[in-house]
């Protein structure tokens, strides 16, 4: 590939006129976030020579699974790696993993993402500690309707202090929802208490047996939350020496988490909730369900738990941290003079909501979807990967290769690709094993 072809301006001030016609431009596509989504979309853009940039905030592609780089992925590699990613992986005799072993996040960053992002036709086109404040259209605001779609994306960027503005034809956001916890709170609202604490209260999913594993040891430890997230968590507190467990869900029975256990049709998630099942069994869990929290409090070292259980004033005392399995949500802010359609309720692509929403499906009944369904009102402009699911945890990472595919063929002209479904999967999903689990299907 031709990489002079691909260059492009990072604009300090934008030169374009009001009347220019976007379609006639030479601008780059850019992609925000440099993830499994991201990076396939960049794959598709540089296999039809077409120029784009990678912004991301980290300092690495794939920042945030870095962050669960412990956790190993329900799904085998081969629904963990893109097609056309593969294609060009191949050509650069890269050494592909064994497609039927299920990866950790850090082998998925390590032994895919890293390889992808190095090829000469990606590597120069990234940028790195790059992040998005905000994202507009040339010289408008948000309520013009003139020749709106005919302009050309303005992206600011902070990097190293200072703000870069530059100048897209098109944006693919991708960049997911996990460095935006959901808070303990049970009304899901972020208080100036639980902000204050936060030193105590770990988001996400812990490395207990490695890097965190002395901060719990030893200690009295409250995890919130039911999902696989959840109940992997405390399935390894639970081999710490002296370790107290408390579980707090929102379920009104506990019973509710264990599923299918031997009756299940995926007997690795079947196990998963026989585990926990005879755990809970053998009171080495205290559980509190169904448990609302409404306010954390210190004293003299020590956390409190207010909230109600049973619709009755409740508190947990002497905790020393709590671990918040609470799920994630998407980052709207940098989008303010962006036209958006987003579901009220899932905070997904409004088109997406009955497809998704976790009240009626699960990761395998998902149907396949593409460029149509996530078009927003603003032209060119897509929420793509984790973040198009808005709160529903019901992603799965090739859904996301079938989106970006679906999109890059309709901005480079091939409609008749853009409609074609071409995402294969078994009729169960590929949720097929659990062996370390998480909330959502990714």
């Amino acid at each position: 590939m031709n990489n002079e072809k691909m260059s492009f301006s990072i604009l300090t001030n934008c030169c374009s006129s009001p009347e220019s016609i976007l379609e006639e431009t030479n601008l780059p596509t850019v992609i925000v976030g440099a993830g499994p989504v991201g990076l396939a979309a960049a794959a598709h853009l540089a296999a039809k020579n077409e120029q784009f940039l990678i912004i991301e905030a980290g300092s690495t592609v794939g920042h945030n699974i870095l962050k669960w780089g412990h956790v190993r992925l329900f799904s085998p590699w081969q629904y963990n790696i893109d097609k056309v990613a593969l294609k060009l992986l191949e050509e650069s005799h890269w050494k592909a993993p064994v497609m039927k072993r299920l990866p950790f996040g850090k082998d998925l960053v390590e032994d895919y993402l890293i390889p992808l992002a190095n090829l000469p036709q990606i590597n120069p086109f990234i940028k790195l500690n790059a992040k998005v404040v905000a994202i507009s259209k040339q010289g408008m605001d948000k309520m013009k309707d003139a020749k709106r779609d005919g302009q050309s994306f303005i992206l600011y960027i902070e990097k190293e202090g200072t703000t870069e503005r530059i100048e897209a034809k098109a944006v693919i956001d991708a960049t997911g929802t996990w460095a935006q916890p959901n808070p303990v709170n049970a009304d899901n609202v972020w208080t100036k208490g639980e902000e204050l604490l936060s030193p105590h209260i770990k988001y996400g999913i812990p490395n207990i047996k490695e890097t965190e594993r002395i901060k719990f040891e030893q200690k009295r430890v409250a995890v919130v939350g039911s999902g696989h997230s959840a109940i992997n968590t405390i399935l390894e507190l639970a081999e710490l020496e002296g370790t107290e467990i408390v579980w707090i869900l929102r379920k009104n029975r506990v019973e509710e988490v264990y599923g299918g256990e031997s009756r299940d049709a995926l007997p690795a998630r079947g196990q998963l909730g026989s585990r926990i099942h005879q755990l809970v069994d053998s009171g080495k869990i205290s559980v509190h369900t169904p448990f609302l929290v409404n306010e954390i409090s210190k004293e003299n070292g020590k956390l409190t738990i207010h909230g109600t259980m049973k619709n009755e004033r409740y508190s947990i005392d002497n905790i020393d941290e709590i671990i918040a399995n609470t799920g994630s949500r998407p980052d709207f802010s940098f989008l303010r003079e962006i036209r958006l359609d987003i579901d009220s309720a899932i905070e997904s692509v409004s088109a997406l909501a009955p497809l998704i929403d976790p009240n009626i499906h699960s990761c395998g009944t998902v149907r396949p979807h593409g460029e149509a369904e996530l078009r927003q009102p603003e032209k060119n402009f897509y929420l793509v990967g984790m973040k198009s699911y808005g709160r529903a945890p019901t992603f799965l990472m090739a859904t996301g290769y079938e989106q970006v595919r679906s999109i890059v063929a309709h901005l480079t002209g091939d409609q008749d690709a853009a409609k074609r479904v071409e995402l294969d999967l078994p009729e169960t999903g590929v949720c097929s094993t659990n062996i370390f689990g998480k909330s959502s299907c990714c």
